[in-house]
């Protein structure tokens, strides 16, 4: 092109169809593989297409929007914000606003599109083409996909009709929400009449405007890769895991082992682990015996010191885990690598997975489970998720299992709400994932015998009763909290 891209991102909507994941963020900001949308279309703009200034349309939660992405000199662009007064009147209406600021071409990636190893930088092929608008679009095979965007008809090169969320699918061509306009592209949306479907100016009927009630050119880009336009929490979810299968065999594994004199059984669990995991974490609780000698003999990083009890151990070696993903287990021996596999695969589709050791049929004969152990974590479960039932409600059957697994970032953002440094920091990191609106799934594992020594929670009656107290009343204060409007 003869001037250079200018770059727009609409950011202001209220996201009312993705709650609950929404209730306290802002849609753009929702981070996939731990980067936001926002950020991710900012680097689309800066990487691939050149653009050096990009104006974001804010409205609700602008104050968020705007402190993550500041004037935007760590992404090597500049930012400038422009707010929409009034966001419930669509997207075209929030464009309108940049006419005062817009005097060539400009590119327009909405806010809350993913995506994924795409060929945008050969938007700049159409330079030579005198155009009115171009639409990026995708072949696809499922008509859903269209359903949910708009449709176009193309012939001999031209985009001749847009339909904003069509009843019928007549090709496999999906519309998306990657734009290059001219500014006349303002006078046509003053023209546009409201929708009779949703009551607002929409931007697909705009440039249906210009390309049959005006003849204009309205060029295809055919788009390729990855996307996904997130509408809903299931839009949600499928972007996360495209992005995170995608990239997965690069993503480095830390497994994080909690100890406190375990000399019997330590040097077996990470045999165990090794070489299924980038990194072994032991956090090695002021031990009096050789768990420390033994675990740095079989490879382990080991971090020690004196901590207040296990659950401050686990936080201070996710703390200083290096991977992309964490996972916990017991350094008695009584979880084991076969299910690792299970663990890291759900991970994919999931912020946290974690291990039950409810299952019959997984529950090895010298296990801790007894019939009072068992039972105790499905009601304490049960309780867990009837008071969150408003959530993504998980099915949850164990709230002692260690053996989960969840990714850093995911950590990152329920970090400065954990405060329990015992027993009860285990429901405690459910709850918080599950206040936080991460997408938690629960799965069975083998729960085997201990390798020597005995649980510090549960080695008899008086311990679990105690510990149980702890969890129980660590959930009604979490309640109490989400009761008040508290957010930690």
């Amino acid at each position: 092109m003869n001037q250079k891209l200018i770059g727009v991102i609409p950011a202001a909507g209220k996201g009312i169809r993705m709650l609950p994941n929404t209730d306290r963020i802002q849609k753009a900001l929702l981070q996939v593989d731990g980067i936001s949308i926002l950020e991710r279309n900012v680097s689309i703009m800066h990487d691939q297409l050149g653009i050096s200034l990009i104006y974001v349309l804010v409205g609700y939660r602008k104050q968020q929007v705007m402190e993550q992405l500041g004037d935007g000199q760590r992404f090597g662009v500049e930012i400038k914000y422009v707010e929409v007064d009034n966001i419930n009147q669509g997207l075209a209406y929030g464009i309108l606003h940049l006419a005062p600021y817009l005097e060539s071409v400009f590119c327009v990636i909405l806010g809350d599109e993913v995506y994924f190893d795409s060929n945008h930088r050969e938007m700049l092929n159409l330079s030579a083409n005198d155009f009115d608008v171009v639409c990026a679009v995708k072949e696809v095979q499922h008509p859903a996909s269209i359903k949910k965007n708009y449709s176009v008809q193309l012939n001999n090169g031209f985009i001749t009709s847009l339909v904003e969320k069509p009843e019928i699918v007549q090709n496999n061509y999906m519309g998306c929400g990657t734009y290059l306009f001219k500014p006349q592209i303002f006078d046509y949306i003053k023209k546009t009449p409201v929708s009779s479907r949703t009551g607002r100016v929409e931007l697909t009927e705009v440039i249906n405007l210009v390309a049959v009630g005006s003849g204009g050119r309205v060029y295809p880009f055919m788009l390729k890769g990855n996307y996904i336009n997130v509408n809903n929490v299931g839009d949600y979810s499928a972007a996360k895991y495209m992005v995170r299968s995608a990239g997965f065999s690069k993503k480095s594994v830390s497994l994080i082992v909690p100890a406190y004199n375990e000399e019997a059984s330590i040097g077996y669990l990470l045999d165990d682990f090794k070489g299924k995991v980038d990194e072994m974490l032991v956090v090695n609780n002021n031990s009096k015996d050789r768990t420390e000698e033994i675990a740095r003999a079989k490879g382990a990083r080991v971090l020690s010191g004196k901590f207040k009890g296990y659950g401050e151990a686990l936080k201070f070696g996710m703390d200083n885990a290096s991977g992309d993903i964490l996972v916990l287990t017991e350094a008695d021996g009584s979880f084991v690598s076969r299910d690792l596999g299970k663990i890291l695969e759900y991970l994919k589709d999931a912020d946290m997975v974690l291990g039950t050791r409810t299952t019959k049929q997984m529950i090895e004969q010298a296990a801790n489970m007894n019939f009072l152990l068992r039972w105790g974590n499905i009601c304490m479960a049960k309780i867990i998720e009837l008071l969150w039932l408003y959530k993504n409600e998980p099915r949850l059957t164990d709230v002692g299992c260690t053996y989960r697994g969840i990714w850093k970032s995911d950590y990152k953002v329920i970090r400065n709400s954990l405060h329990c440094d015992g027993a009860a920091f285990s429901p405690e990191m459910i709850i918080e994932a599950m206040r936080h609106n991460k997408r938690i799934i629960e799965i069975p594992v083998t729960y085997s015998g201990r390798i020597g020594g005995e649980s510090k929670f549960s080695k008899n009656i008086f311990a679990n009763t105690q510990t149980a107290f702890r969890m129980f009343r660590l959930i009604v204060i979490k309640k109490l909290f989400d009761l008040l409007g508290r957010y930690e």
